[in-house]
């Protein structure tokens, strides 16, 4: 009885694994959980390149106000079209896209000082309303919504009626158009939009 014990003892402790083994196993299910980390929705994309400094350039969509002084029909609110351009009176299209307002302005007074409009034109424009942002994903209420200067990730996510239950909620990617190209990376939720940003919140794996 004794030694069949031992023989049933030692046969049970063969099929324990030996150290080794498990390490093996521990490195395994480790490299398999950064696999899963790894692959979580968006985790691949670089992060997004800062914003470029400077004064802001108007695109398609925005709407400005020009001002010509003392000439009421040179006056009036104007759409960028999405070629780019405004269409004032006595003048047609103007090329507004990639300028700031004070190019823009520059440009104007250029035209009707050129086409003796006027001799000594001044001409003031501003900024109505920014073109949209679009915000996709998991989110209550996806779709176009008008871009307000300050706003974050987490506040575009707001107005769109919050996360849904399955979001991913500390990071995003934004597609945004840099210098004509467009450009996707993963911002966190505190991030600066811009206007014509495409904002993509990502489904967690549950």
């Amino acid at each position: 009885m004794i030694a069949g014990g031992q023989d049933q003892i030692l046969s049970q402790g063969a099929q324990c694994p030996s150290p080794p083994v498990l390490r093996r196993r521990s490195m395994a299910a480790i490299c398999a959980l950064l696999c899963v980390a790894s692959c979580s929705p968006g985790s691949d994309l670089p992060p997004l390149p800062d914003a470029a400094k400077g004064p802001y350039r108007l695109d398609a969509g925005d709407q400005v106000r020009v001002i010509t002084f003392g000439e009421e029909s040179l006056t009036g609110g104007f759409r960028i079209s999405d070629s780019g351009t405004i269409a004032i009176p006595l003048l047609g299209p103007i090329p507004a896209r990639g300028l700031t307002t004070a190019e823009l302005e520059t440009k104007i007074a250029g035209e009707l000082k050129a086409k003796n409009l006027i001799k000594e034109p001044s001409v003031s424009v501003e900024i109505v309303n920014y073109r949209p942002i679009f915000v996709l994903g998991e989110i209550n209420r996806p779709g176009q919504y008008p871009y307000q200067p300050g706003m974050t990730v987490l506040t575009a996510v707001a107005v769109a009626g919050g996360f849904t239950y399955r979001a991913v909620e500390n990071y995003a990617s934004i597609l945004r158009t840099v210098r004509g190209r467009s450009v996707e990376g993963r911002v966190g939720r505190g991030a600066y939009v811009e206007p014509g940003d495409v904002i993509t919140i990502f489904e967690r794996r549950l």
